[in-house]
């Protein structure tokens, strides 16, 4: 077994094992995964976007505190969870905009008035527990990182992945794109 094939197979396994959790939108946290890697796909988006898609809820299921732990009022910070751990294995392409991807919405909030009048009572909660709108000064700040188009390209694709009976490629179709954008 390659290296790049048993790094794939651990990331695999987490889905596996945590990817039937509910994700807040009539959806697993795998079938929306999923979902929102076959948009970036179909829409012909580069590797890493697709792979960004993807793995951008990654840090969901790498902890264990529960399906409902935004009902308790805890942002778990899972998308620098995910970010952390996901770098090990790939390159800033892949993992910044996994790591932004909640700021995204934060930040479309503040740029689009219909974005926000548009989010479910699920993404509100989150982008409550999230820091909320971004102020001027910090949607400024946000616009000038290298990675901000690509993150709000895996954010618009975040948006769309919340479609019960979805029908998708399996998770190991993704397997030659992942292992292609590897950076070990």
């Amino acid at each position: 077994m390659t290296e790049a094939s048993s790094i794939i197979d651990e990331i695999f396994e987490v889905f596996r094992d945590k990817g039937g959790r509910a994700y807040g939108e009539d959806v697993t946290e795998l079938q929306h995964a999923l979902q929102c890697a076959t948009f970036a796909q179909q829409e012909g988006e580069k590797p890493e976007i697709v792979v960004s898609c993807l793995l951008h809820d990654y840090g969901h299921l790498l902890h264990d505190l529960g399906e409902d732990i935004a009902d308790k009022g805890v942002d778990t910070r899972h998308e620098h969870v995910g970010a952390n751990r996901l770098s090990k294995w790939f390159g800033d392409t892949v993992v910044a905009p996994i790591r932004m991807h909640a700021d995204s919405k934060r930040y479309l909030c503040w740029k689009e008035a219909q974005y926000l009048a548009d989010l479910s009572a699920a993404s509100r909660q989150s982008l409550e527990l999230q820091g909320g709108v971004m102020s001027d000064d910090e949607a400024r700040q946000f616009e000038q990182d290298p990675h901000f188009e690509n993150a709000i390209i895996v954010r618009r694709y975040d948006d769309m992945g919340k479609i019960p009976d979805m029908v998708t490629p399996e998770l190991e179709d993704f397997r030659p794109l992942m292992e292609s954008v590897l950076s070990c």
